[in-house]
């Protein structure tokens, strides 16, 4: 039987025709649909009652603080407490950037579609091609094979061989996937297909279909709503482009969709869209919340859960959030969505921190670095990252320099006689994970691009940058100001957190609430700038002297 040469990538990649033969990589990666296999019968078992922790203060959550998982309980190990200030240490890695570039900018020579998406993708939404590069697939050899090993990447613990039926006769060949754990690179597969192929990632392959107009014979391989699709976009000179579309899978098979489980995904979804941030009191928005998760992920794995949460959570906070609602909708014109998100920022008072830190672990989270913004800041962030989804949190709290020594993200932080800038703005606003919103999403971008073609376009200026390294560059839109609720407002004067001078400019002017964050990573650099966010919150701070000139009020 012939295959249309516009979908044979799609099928070679990741599924098969219902009357074909499967195709080379769906079979060599069968261990990786094993694997996801038992990650799905464990899912589907009945989930253990969450541990009760016993309450060592009278924060009125009541919420269970969950179990942490094994790595997150082994990180945090009794004693050790200095490790995970030094243990997440990123260096650039730029010898892994630059195989990346060179097998990006030969394929880009051979499949002129691609390279004409790739300049749309600079002059459209002020990105660029590699930042949206899920995998490379490659002719292996071994030259290549020890640069990518000399360069930090590892493979795959298992090598993959299949021996599979292709027109008639059959063929043996070999496999090798390598990722990169210490930068932010895409999957390079070394096969002995000379077919070369990028996949790049996307919200929706329906989305990217539609924008590109890609005729209806390029098959979308895995059902609408299934948790991993994929398509042949363009093909080209011995080269092929494919679109993936991921929720919480990190493998290359269509064979993981179950349709039962696609149809609970819709409806978790939909709960989570739905899901209510004004409850009265912040304990009943926790429980809320946990009752949502809870319900999904016996259904659908933590993993997709968390996936899912996500996109919600990125859909709120673009409702209140107008450089957010523009850049999307410039992204959108091709299709793209938000695939190309960096971390998501919560702010979150200290009675309610580690309630948040303890639902993000029940998402499938991880704690990674700690940040200290200084004395004078008054603040502190834990990062943790998700990593089959993708996803990190950079989740800030008022801190004091003793707290970022102990287990700050796990134990009680006691009420403050004052407030910093991220408590202030909790005040304020109410916590990012309850009535806010986040306080920003930060995507990868070409950062001067990007600049420039938002205020030519919209009118959407950035504040001074906070990080301009070669590896790093950094810097929010001007905020976006929301009015502020009278309750808050008197109760922070009850308190005597905010003065009555104070309390009148918030009245009148409302504060500082959310932004876009332009940032463009360069040599796969995976960590961020401290000091230079010392600067940026100091700056958005609503007590700083000169906030109104730097917001553009």
């Amino acid at each position: 039987m012939t295959h249309d040469a516009s979908d044979s990538f799609s099928r070679g990649y990741s599924g098969r025709d219902d009357d074909a033969p499967a195709m080379s990589l769906a079979a060599r990666f069968a261990q990786e649909q094993r694997e996801e296999a038992a990650r799905e019968e464990a899912a589907a078992a009945p989930a253990e009652p969450a541990r009760q922790e016993p309450a060592e203060d009278d924060d009125g959550f009541g919420s269970p603080v969950v179990e942490r998982s094994a790595p997150a309980a082994a990180a945090l190990r009794e004693g050790d407490v200095v490790g995970p200030l030094k243990d997440f240490h990123w260096e650039p890695q730029p010898e892994g950037q630059k195989i990346i570039d060179e097998l990006t900018a030969a394929f880009l020579e051979r499949c002129p579609e691609a390279a004409a998406l790739a300049k749309k993708m600079t002059e459209q939404t002020g990105t660029r091609f590699r930042d949206w590069i899920d995998t490379i697939q490659v002719t292996g050899s071994d030259e290549l094979a020890d640069r990518l090993s000399a360069s930090g990447f590892t493979p795959k613990p298992q090598l993959l061989r299949s021996s599979l039926e292709r027109g008639g006769s059959e063929s043996k060949h070999r496999y090798a996937l390598y990722s990169h754990d210490r930068a932010m690179f895409p999957a390079v597969l070394l096969s002995e297909d000379e077919t070369a192929r990028i996949a790049i990632k996307v919200d929706l392959i329906a989305d990217l279909a539609a924008a590109l107009s890609i005729p209806h014979d390029h098959r979308i391989f895995g059902e609408p709503g299934a948790q991993f699709r994929n398509i042949c976009v363009y093909r080209g000179e011995g080269t092929e482009l494919l679109a993936v579309e991921r929720h919480g899978y990190r493998g290359y098979s269509t064979d993981v969709n179950v349709r039962s489980r696609s149809i609970a995904a819709a409806f978790h979804l939909e709960q989570f869209r739905r899901r209510q941030r004004f409850l009265g009191e912040d304990q009943a928005g926790f429980e809320h919340a946990n009752r949502l998760i809870d319900a999904a992920i016996p259904e659908i794995g933590e993993d997709w859960a968390c996936d899912l949460f996500f996109q919600a959570e990125r859909e709120y906070w673009m409702r209140r959030n107008r450089a957010a609602r523009v850049q999307f909708a410039r992204q959108q014109s091709l299709g793209l969505g938000w695939a190309n998100h960096d971390h998501h920022t919560y702010r979150s008072s200290r009675r309610a921190f580690r309630h948040l830190v303890s639902f993000l672990e029940k998402l499938g989270f991880t704690c990674r670095e700690r940040f200290y913004a200084g004395d004078e800041a008054g603040w502190g962030a834990q990062v943790l990252e998700q990593p089959n989804t993708g996803i990190t949190v950079f989740a800030d709290v008022d801190l004091t320099p003793d707290e970022l020594l102990a287990n700050f993200a796990h134990d009680p932080l006691p009420p403050r006689a004052e407030l910093g800038t991220v408590g202030l703005w909790c005040g304020l606003h109410g916590d990012s994970f309850l009535q806010a919103g986040m306080h920003h999403l930060e995507c990868q971008f070409d950062w001067h691009a990007l600049s420039e073609q938002l205020e030519r376009e919209a009118g959407i200026r950035m504040m001074e940058p906070f990080t301009t390294f070669p590896y790093l560059r950094q810097a929010f839109t001007e905020g976006e100001r929301w009015p502020v609720g009278e309750e808050r407002v008197q109760k922070l004067v009850a308190e005597g957190l905010i003065t009555a001078e104070q309390a009148g400019t918030f009245r009148e002017q409302g504060a500082l609430g959310s932004h876009l964050e332009n940032l463009e990573r360069n040599d796969g650099f995976k960590g961020f700038n401290q000091k230079g966010v010392d600067l940026i919150i100091a700056a958005t701070d609503p007590r700083h002297p000169d906030h109104l000139q730097l917001e553009g009020a």
